[in-house]
């Protein structure tokens, strides 16, 4: 075997390593997500509400607590959209159920679907957070230039535990008119 022969085979060697580096990298980020989803699902730690409204339960209102709620909207940067919160911050008594509305208007001259996805900190009281009713659980259409509001309808499970004080539930607006239009084709 002389010196080229050599180096022909350490190179294919080379390659065949380095593809096969590609391919386990690719693998590894297409199954990050479920593993991810996962994860958060054991650990509580990724502050997912509920995707579907909860039943109206009657709970035993806790007047000795209260709990500040604060409302964050903020937009996809290509969402053609104006989305606000009625409510900065809402002080609450765990129990109790709550009604918040918000609003958001299609700032184009174009029919416009779009999806609200929430987000809560700190995570783990997610759980404790029951939506009876949410604008995020649909996607929305609009018409060119149309406004509405949408009812978030709340409760505080009374079981929270006492350390937490403030929750954080935050919304992102994301223009979905694109990708609904590329899936009906």
């Amino acid at each position: 075997m002389n010196n080229n022969d050599e180096i022909k085979a350490k190179n294919t060697r080379l390659v065949r390593k380095l593809l096969f580096i590609v391919i386990a990298m690719f693998g590894f980020g297409y199954a990050l997500v479920p593993i991810y989803d996962v994860f958060c699902d054991l650990t509580g730690i990724n502050g997912k509400t509920n995707t579907s409204a909860a039943d109206e339960t009657v709970y035993e209102i806790d007047k000795s607590r209260e709990i500040t709620i604060e409302f964050i909207t903020s937009l996809n940067e290509s969402a053609p959209i104006l989305f606000e919160s009625k409510l900065k911050k809402l002080k609450v008594h765990p129990g109790q159920y709550y009604t918040v509305n918000f609003y958001a208007e299609n700032k184009t001259n174009q029919p416009m679907l779009a999806r609200a996805i929430p987000s809560i900190s700190p995570g783990l009281t997610a759980e404790y957070f029951i939506k009876t009713e949410c604008f995020c659980f649909l996607e929305q259409t609009f018409k060119a230039k149309e406004g509405k509001m949408m009812p978030l309808r709340f409760v505080i499970d009374p079981e929270l535990p006492d350390r937490y004080k403030t929750i954080t539930l935050a919304y992102t607006f994301f223009d979905n008119t694109e990708a609904s239009v590329k899936n009906k084709r």
